[in-house]
């Protein structure tokens, strides 16, 4: 990584990351096929990866799309493949499906696991350029950018062989860095206000939490904003209210995690399948790349 330098005129960089979204009309039903899922809250019943689910339709659809969560498959509406889907079955095997090119199938349902995680990287790394914050190692994060982007673009063969945890590390450091530089500004203003795990010293210098067990946690309008909450357990917590902007949440587990009436803009590397785990509403306010679930307006 090259040193810090004076931040230097750099254009305005688009927040671009529709390639990076689901498109299930241009995928062959991977998600449906090449992974597994066990019987639990999430599903109702077992699947082995390779085998497709019992609800998939022979054009790729998902045949109780509209009733999933009614139905028990829970987990598939919170699932996201950062793009992957279709970038294998259009991009990497160039059109072909795993029915009528079946001797495609193993090496399909190999990469594409692989090619979610090597997405979801571009996810992070192209939403770190969005930050202006981010200027002082914005060749840094054009140059990951780049090489990521190729790994994406790499044959069957050289997707299959990618060594994607090693590059997870590179990209890392960089994230890493882009959380330090953007909340930065936030540090040492006041204290979180909550429950279990929640609870600061008002007027002093905010708690990280990364990695921290605050499942169920009372942090009912919490002053969370600019907080480390990297990794930490957030299920079932209570945040209504409260002011996650800029805070750092990436591996964040939310799932039903209530976000009625939270602040999330500006929140540092949350995903669409984060925010669908948790429940919400049309108060909830989220960064405007990702969207409100449809589901919310129901529980």
């Amino acid at each position: 990584m090259t040193p810090e330098r004076e931040p230097v005129a750099l254009p305005l960089l688009d927040d671009d990351r529709a390639a990076l979204r689901a498109d299930c009309g241009n995928c062959s039903g991977l998600c449906c096929v090449a992974l597994t899922f066990s019987k639990s809250s999430d599903f109702p019943v077992n699947k082995d990866a390779g085998k497709p689910c019992g609800n998939l339709a022979e054009d790729f659809r998902c045949g109780i799309h509209r009733d999933l969560r009614d139905k028990g498959y829970r987990g598939c509406t919170v699932f996201d493949c950062f793009g992957a889907g279709q970038r294998v079955s259009q991009g990497t095997f160039e059109g072909r499906d795993w029915r009528r090119d079946p001797a495609t199938a193993r090496q399909m349902f190999e990469v594409f696991p692989l090619m979610r995680q090597i997405h979801e990287l571009l996810w992070y790394l192209t939403e770190a350029l969005t930050h202006p914050q981010t200027r002082p190692i914005a060749a840094d994060l054009e140059r990951v950018l780049a090489e990521t982007e190729r790994l994406a673009q790499g044959s069957p063969d050289a997707v299959a062989g990618t060594d994607v945890a090693a590059h997870r590390q590179v990209v890392n450091l960089l994230l890493l860095r882009t959380s330090e530089l953007v909340r930065a500004e936030h540090r040492g203003q006041g204290g979180a206000k909550g429950g279990k795990g929640g609870k600061g010293g008002r007027g002093g210098k905010k708690r990280d939490r990364r990695g921290a067990d605050l499942i169920g946690a009372r942090l009912k309008g919490a002053d969370l904003k600019g907080v480390d909450l990297r990794g930490a357990y957030l299920i079932g917590a209570d945040l209504r209210d409260a002011d996650l902007r800029a805070a750092d949440l990436i591996g964040v587990d939310f799932r039903d995690a209530d976000l009625r009436g939270a602040d999330l803009t500006g929140a540092l590397f949350l995903t669409q399948s984060q925010v669908n785990a948790a429940k919400g509403d049309e108060r909830t306010k989220l960064p405007d790349a990702l969207r409100r679930p449809g589901h919310w307006s129901q529980d």
